[in-house]
C-alpha cells in the first residue's frame, strides 16, 4: 500500500491508493455491476436494471457513466431504433476481477464466522 502525502488523479484527491481504490470501485452498486458483468458478459441496459431490481434508473445510469469514465466498463451503442446500448468489462476493468473475488471470499468468511445458528 502506498500512502504518502496528498495526491491527485483524474479528479480525485486522496492520501493513499486504498482510498483511491475505493473511490473509483466503492458504493452500493458499483461492484454489484461489476459482479454481473464480469459473471454474465455484455449486458444491455434494461437486463442490468432486471438483475438488479432495487437500483433506480437514474443511480444506474449514473454508477455506469462512472465505470464508463474510469475506464473499467465499455459503452457501445448501436446505430438503430429502437437505440441498442450494451455494457461490457474492458480489459482494464478485468484486472479488478481477483480482488473482487477475494472481497466475496472475505464475505464468506465474514458471514459463516457470525452466521446465526
Amino acid at each position: 500500500m502506498t500512502c504518502s502525502g496528498l495526491k491527485n488523479s483524474r479528479g480525485r484527491t486522496y492520501y493513499c491508493t486504498v482510498e483511491l481504490t475505493l473511490q473509483v470501485i466503492g458504493g452500493k452498486w458499483k461492484p454489484i455491476i461489476l459482479y454481473h458483468l464480469s459473471q454474465e458478459g455484455t449486458k444491455r441496459f434494461s437486463e442490468l436494471k432486471q438483475i438488479m431490481p432495487n437500483i433506480t434508473q437514474k443511480m444506474l445510469t449514473q454508477q455506469l457513466r462512472e465505470l464508463e469514465q474510469d475506464g473499467l466498463v465499455h459503452r457501445e451503442v448501436f446505430a438503430q431504433v429502437p437505440p441498442k446500448v450494451e455494457y461490457s468489462l474492458t480489459s482494464f476493468g478485468t484486472s479488478i476481477l481477483p480482488i473482487m473475488r477475494s472481497l466475496s471470499e472475505w464475505g464468506q468468511r465474514y458471514e459463516q464466522r457470525f452466521q446465526q445458528p
